[in-house]
């Protein structure tokens, strides 16, 4: 008990400075995560960017500091990197409109018409590929895509056959790999829908599927939005799936990772291709006002 007023003796001047001086207060709590803002992660790209206008000897595979517009012009004049990055633009887009095709109808039954036990059940499921690693989840894949895998195997005895490892594979992939990244928002926004507006539209002759047109999807549309950030951006930048399951298909993420030992600045230019497509993307979004309400 002797060492209380003591300790308060010490510890009450730090507080009362604290309250008489706001700026002090501010600089506390920003201190930590500006530093990590400005020197790591800016500097980071800033770093990137500057990289990206420097050269490559040929001979003896060193970089040279300088400026250049080479890097950048190959993007778009080499068949195969323009190529690619449109390859992967689609596949991004085609995870995005996918997962918030199947998300929607999941979402509204999970929410508004399974019991509690199916529901957390579902739930389960659909978090399910969150709970192992990356890299459990690709080989997974790979097992059931393979031409003696799991999907051949169960649907041979009806002459069907799966698509092989190549670009659908890997949108599938990418699909199991970020789906709950779509789900979970889309699933905890219908759950705040009032039951009566479903109630409301079977009474006007509305069908289920075009309540959901109508009625559910314009109210999901923030909920979609920030699930579409995660699978548009986390597909753009994703190359592991490719080199499984995606055959002879290359993503950015592969050009990048062939080049970045043997070329760092064109690694770096072409890893701008995704950063510039993600800032497109949210601008794009941000015209629909969705962003306002997350």
């Amino acid at each position: 008990m002797s060492n209380q007023p003591t300790l308060e003796r010490r510890t009450k001047p730090v507080s009362t400075a604290l309250y008489r001086h706001p700026r002090g207060r501010l600089a506390s709590l920003l201190t930590l995560p500006m530093a990590w803002l400005l020197g790591v992660y800016i500097l980071s790209l800033v770093l990137l960017l500057m990289t990206a206008f420097w050269t490559t000897d040929p001979f003896t595979s060193r970089v040279k500091p300088g400026f250049t517009l080479e890097n950048f012009e190959q993007l778009v004049t080499v068949p195969a990197y323009l190529s690619t990055a449109l390859r992967t633009l689609g596949i991004a887009l085609a995870v995005t409109a996918i997962c918030a095709a199947v998300s929607i109808p999941l979402a509204v039954f999970m929410a508004k018409i399974a019991g509690p036990r199916l529901r957390a059940a579902l739930a389960v499921l659909v978090t399910l590929p969150l709970w192992a690693g990356y890299l459990v989840k690709i080989i997974a894949m790979r097992l059931v895509w393979t031409d003696e895998g799991f999907f051949n195997w169960a649907l041979s005895p009806f002459g069907i056959t799966g698509p092989g490892f190549g670009t659908l594979t890997v949108i599938l992939t990418l699909v199991y790999l970020w789906f709950p990244y779509m789900a979970i928002p889309v699933y905890a926004a219908v759950s705040q829908i009032p039951t009566n507006l479903f109630d409301a539209s079977s009474d006007l002759g509305a069908s289920g599927a075009r309540t959901i047109r109508t009625i559910v999807a314009p109210l999901l549309l923030p909920a979609l939005i920030a699930g579409s950030v995660f699978t548009f951006s986390l597909s753009l930048g994703d190359y592991i799936a490719a080199m499984y399951v995606g055959g002879s298909t290359q993503m950015i993420g592969s050009i990048i990772a062939q080049n970045i030992n043997l070329n760092p600045p064109l690694a770096a230019a072409f890893s701008f291709v995704p950063i510039v497509l993600v800032i497109i993307y949210l601008s794009a979004v941000r015209r629909t006002g969705a962003l306002n309400n997350l």
